[in-house]
């Protein structure tokens, strides 16, 4: 279905960004979604060349509108309706390359919780008056 202007929550759902108009609504509201540079509300319309900028999670991509429909269809003719922009794919892989040399958060917790032994060790000093 081809249409001059879409609300923008439908495109969003349309295009697979997001898994339902209501959690596009909820994205929209919270300013991760902006229009040519411009926060936006859900019922602004988007149209063909307009570039739209989306923060997800880990990520932000930057996407050129190239096709308009408010059904949603298969993946591959979703991915039809945007084209990603070459410095938000850049960026992109540049932050998975950053994400995947990062050190590993786990391997900063040190021993875990006490044994039964340490803890009457600490309940023992503790009681005598011990000042860590």
């Amino acid at each position: 279905m081809e249409a001059e202007k879409v609300r923008i929550d439908k495109w969003l759902w349309a295009a697979r960004f997001f898994k339902t108009r209501s959690i596009a609504v909820d994205n929209i509201n919270k300013d991760r979604v902006q229009i040519n540079g411009q926060n936006i509300k859900p019922a602004r319309e988007v149209k063909i060349g307009d570039t739209v900028l989306i923060k997800m999670p880990r990520e932000y991509k930057t996407v050129v509108v190239k096709g308009l429909s408010q059904v949603r269809g298969p993946a591959p003719v979703a991915q039809q309706l945007y084209e990603e922009t070459a410095a938000s794919i850049a960026e992109r892989e540049r932050r998975a390359e950053q994400r995947r040399f990062a050190p590993e958060p786990a391997q900063q917790l040190r021993g875990g919780r006490p044994t039964k032994r340490q803890r009457r060790d600490i309940e023992r000093f503790t009681k005598m008056g011990g000042d860590w």
